[in-house]
């Protein structure tokens, strides 16, 4: 998301570098039909929503912005699917790891709002922020004080009544091990808390070690290896993977990386973690993302050409709607026919 108030969607410049170096690992042509066949095929029986689905929420949530008539519309719209956790945004973190409270006052509302209207759908806080690293400014995850200070951020945010948190913390590189053991630290918080640890994640590998060839290129992140991710996996209770902003112009090539990366995740993600992949409720037109190929239906095929053909028997899974404020009806309407 193009916003000061930080997102789940990943922050690339508009450059043509990496795509000019995967044009030298694998001739266009070549992964253009790997794609495309991929994307072909039938479903697997019951590839539909496990009642583990979410959907990232804005910050007017919770900062007085939305009042009981939008709560009530809401709740009628998400009644009835598989949706069953809420990321709202509650920060943006500062650079230095704390959460001022006034960011998240009518917090209150919102939880007991939704816990009356929709019983069981769960109200994570949502908490990001830029990492540094590409550029100056940012949260430093190298800095044992700033993790302890985001440790600390949770407990303030689950002391405020939220269900469980949401971590966006981007662009994130592959193997980062601060990254690790800051989630080492907030999954004891957690399991004590006994609520959900969630993170948003990075795109896998689609080609081997593309995030290195990407980071000695251009500096920066935006694959994860597949053994990282498992990693990552492996410390929390949720995963969700930002499957958007792919740079596939066409439905059909974004719908087979979809079905690719949702086998790649179910690959190393353990059983008992949620693994949930994003869905483009969002209308933008860019070199990262074309609105005309990254379409919710494509996402969605997708996904359950990728569940079927990996783990088709897996009950944690799920998909993440990406974002309620950009969203229009047509998106509701697709993941509705699509996922159910």
């Amino acid at each position: 998301m193009r916003s000061s108030l930080g997102s789940p969607r990943l922050r690339w410049p508009r450059r043509i570098t990496l795509a000019l170096a995967l044009l030298l690992v694998v001739p266009a042509s070549t992964g253009a039909v790997a794609l495309r066949l991929n994307y072909a095929g039938e479903y697997g029986k019951g590839t539909t929503t496990r009642g583990k689905d979410a959907v990232w929420l804005g910050h007017a949530w919770v900062d007085g912005r939305r009042k009981d008539a939008d709560l009530a519309a809401f709740a009628a719209r998400i009644r009835g699917t598989g949706i069953r956790d809420l990321y709202v945004h509650a920060g943006p973190l500062e650079h230095d790891g704390t959460l001022p409270a006034e960011r998240y006052v009518r917090a209150r509302w919102l939880i007991d709002g939704v816990h009356r209207a929709i019983p069981g759908v769960r109200v994570q806080a949502w908490l990001g922020d830029k990492l540094a690293g590409e550029s100056p400014d940012g949260l430093r995850l190298s800095d044992g004080g700033s993790r302890a200070a985001v440790v600390r951020s949770a407990e303030q945010v689950l002391d405020a009544g939220f269900d469980g948190v949401h971590f966006d913390l981007e662009p994130l590189h592959s193997g980062d091990r601060d990254y690790l053991s800051l989630l080492d630290d907030l999954r004891r918080l957690t399991a004590q808390r006994r609520v959900p640890l969630s993170v948003a994640a990075h795109q896998i590998d689609p080609l081997p070690a593309a995030h290195a060839v990407n980071s000695a290129l251009t500096g920066r992140g935006k694959w994860w290896s597949q053994e990282f991710f498992g990693e990552v996996a492996r410390r929390v209770d949720q995963i969700a993977v930002m499957s958007y902003d792919t740079w596939m112009p066409l439905e059909s090539l974004y719908g087979g990386y979809v079905a690719q990366q949702t086998s790649l995740a179910l690959e190393v993600a353990p059983d008992d973690t949620d693994v949930l992949m994003g869905l483009p409720f969002f209308h933008e037109d860019d070199i990262g993302h074309w609105e005309n190929a990254e379409t919710v239906s494509a996402a969605i095929r997708g996904a359950r050409l990728g569940l079927g053909r990996t783990d088709p028997g897996r009950k944690r899974f799920g998909v993440a709607l990406y974002v309620d404020f950009a969203a229009q009806e047509g998106d509701w309407a697709a993941y509705r026919e699509g996922w159910h």
